[in-house]
């Protein structure tokens, strides 16, 4: 717990887990304005605010800006606790598939200038001989292209390697 937003921004590691329970009102800084702050550093721990004197308004507004719960004072503790698992929960969820697709673009990145042009053929739909053709190579070492991005793709079938590319955010080749 901290008193005032300096030392919470000193001590804030955001590739910690968790989540933050924020006053609306804190010296020298509305909950508002360090919400934006916190999401303007690269920090997306979910936010819960607290407050005695919060309005509709100012809750929307939180909420907006991407807070997760508006509690107001004083508060049932079993709410509070289930408020905090689920913000715990979010969190959690927000990370694994954060890393997911961390994990994809290293994968996407590792490939070679060719094999990543064979990627958007294949997931395209078309054969070895095609690409082949189209790229003036041999069918045979279209194959091997394509066994290298599929192996560092990690999938074993084309409906994965689809899969792959559209969380990536890579496109077929017209």
């Amino acid at each position: 717990a901290y008193d005032s937003p300096g030392p919470f921004l000193e001590a804030l590691r955001p590739d910690t887990p968790g989540c933050i329970l924020l006053d609306l009102a804190l010296p020298g800084v509305s909950g508002l304005e360090l919400q934006e702050r916190l999401i303007a550093s690269g920090c997306f721990q979910p936010v819960v605010f607290l407050s005695g004197q919060g309005s509709v308004r100012t809750s929307v507004q939180a909420m907006r800006a991407g807070a997760m719960d508006f509690i107001e004072k004083p508060w049932e503790n079993d709410t509070l606790i289930d408020t905090v698992r689920r913000a715990l929960q979010r969190d959690l969820e927000t990370r694994t598939r954060r890393s997911a697709s961390d994990s994809i673009a290293r994968r996407v990145a590792s490939l070679t200038p060719r094999e990543s042009e064979v990627f958007r053929h294949v997931i395209a739909g078309r054969l070895n001989k095609q690409i082949a053709a189209r790229l003036g190579t041999a069918e045979k070492t279209i194959k091997v292209h394509r066994a290298r991005v599929m192996h560092k793709m990690s999938v074993r079938s084309v409906a994965e390697l689809t899969r792959v590319a559209e969380m990536a955010g890579v496109r077929p080749e017209p």
